[in-house]
């Protein structure tokens, strides 16, 4: 008989070490899972365990002892108090060893027999599983009882207040901050500006620019804003022909026929460049100049032809093409995340940066409105009952097999003993009270008995 299957004090049995196996056999396989590794408030409430099975049972044989002497005092004449002591214990001796039955049949085979219904949570362990996943699943995971929770604990007025408070809200913002850095810390640049590049360049290929630029001059010309560009144009040009007079000459003098008298050449080149330098000096000068209108004219033609003629639509897409396709614009492109990606960094990292100012002050106006505005309360509680009905009704199957998995995988003779020393010491208090019951319902039947002549 297995010592163990009988409950009597555990003093001569060894304390098995789960983590090390040292002083027992428990296989090693069972050994090391973490699932079965006893802890030392384990050991302890094993202990505990221990000293209730001594107590419940040395009641149980101090109930039998006193029963055996009343029935010797009984046989002796003592007198009749004699037999209400040995029915009492009589019946407690039934009651303790009926208790103790059933605690022992939890978690073992009472004195090793092989009786049916008995070593429950080892054999049906498995059973036990599937059933608390399926209670789980139908009293937890419900869709009702989800929304009832949440609704329940108004968590749209607790987060707003929350929020609204600046020390959350900067806690908030520097966990958004590391979470940033450390997102940004994993991302390879390489693959990060392979992608927007790709992106850029797609977007701006599958869109037609013409029109839209078309549209932009049109409003431009028509508010009057070319006008500075054609004033800054126009002091650049005399500015430049007043300091490149000579050069203007030379150039004109340059291109006459070689029969012609150099003197000539100089006088052309001298009237060409003072009548140039007097046409600029006048467009500077006068916003009502001829040129200024054709200037005007040209704009406005220009762009409607960008909305509506379809050859200077295809060369501007043609124009807008080539230009992609260059290496340098698309050095551009790619470098764009490396600075972007700089810029967001050190605005992270800055507690006073204008990001991380903006963050905590968007965040405490959120709470504040949160706190206050019942209609945005319900919207969120709305979003994430949404969401959560959603994973609980779509995931619960997934979320209850974690439970039946689990308890499926473990091993259940160590189950049945973690299990014994978490319940084991309240379940020897049901030893003691069967005891102590069963005694005054045996001296109450028998002291009823007695009344009535049985």
């Amino acid at each position: 008989m297995d010592r163990r299957d009988v409950d009597q004090p555990d003093v001569d049995q060894p304390d098995v070490d789960q983590r090390t196996g040292a002083g027992g056999t428990t296989s090693g396989a069972a050994v090391g899972r973490g699932a079965f590794v006893f802890s030392a408030a384990d050991e302890e409430r094993r202990r505990g365990v221990r000293r209730m099975k001594t107590t419940a049972t040395g009641l149980l044989t101090l109930v039998a002892l006193v029963y055996v002497l009343a029935k010797w005092a009984q046989h002796t004449g003592a007198g009749g108090w004699a037999g209400y002591v040995a029915a009492a214990a009589e019946a407690g001796m039934v009651g303790a060893l009926a208790d103790w039955f059933a605690v022992t049949a939890l978690f073992r085979r009472p004195l090793g027999l092989p009786i049916p219904h008995t070593a429950i949570i080892p054999t049906k362990k498995d059973q036990l599983g599937v059933s608390l996943g399926e209670f789980v699943g139908e009293n937890f995971l419900s869709p009702e009882v989800v929304r009832a929770r949440l609704h329940a604990l108004g968590i749209g007025g607790r987060l707003g207040s929350w929020l609204a408070d600046p020390a959350h809200a900067e806690r908030v913002t520097a966990e958004l901050a590391a979470a940033l850095r450390g997102a940004l810390t994993v991302l390879r640049d390489s693959d990060v500006q392979a992608v927007v590049g790709e992106a850029i360049t797609r977007r701006a290929e599958s869109a037609e620019i013409a029109p839209g630029i078309g549209k932009t001059l049109e409003k431009v010309v028509a508010d009057g804003g070319h006008h500075r560009a054609v004033d800054l144009i126009c002091v650049k040009a005399h500015d430049w022909l007043v300091t490149h007079g000579d050069s203007v000459m030379d150039a004109v003098q340059g291109g006459a026929p070689g029969w012609t008298p150099r003197f000539v050449d100089r006088k052309v080149g001298e009237r060409v460049y003072k009548e140039l330098l007097r046409f600029v000096t006048e467009m500077r000068d006068m916003p009502e100049h001829p040129a200024r209108g054709a200037v005007d004219r040209f704009l406005t033609d220009f762009a409607a032809d960008l909305q509506s003629d379809t050859r200077t639509r295809v060369r501007v897409e043609r124009l807008k093409s080539e230009i992609l396709a260059r290496g340098e614009v698309q050095d551009v492109i790619a470098s764009a995340w490396a600075a972007i990606r700089s810029m967001i960094l050190a605005a992270a990292e800055d507690e006073q940066s204008e990001l991380r100012r903006r963050v905590r002050s968007s965040l405490m106006s959120l709470g504040a409105r949160l706190a206050t505005d019942g209609r945005l309360q319900a919207k969120l509680e709305g979003w994430i009952e949404g969401a959560l009905v959603y994973v609980v009704t779509t995931y619960r199957t997934e979320i209850t097999s974690l439970i039946t998995d689990t308890v499926a995988a473990w091993d259940a003779e160590h189950t049945s003993r973690k299990i014994e020393a978490h319940i084991g010491r309240d379940l020897q208090f049901i030893r003691i009270n069967g005891t102590v019951v069963g005694a005054l319902a045996g001296l109450l039947i028998y002291t009823v008995s007695r009344a009535l002549g049985a």
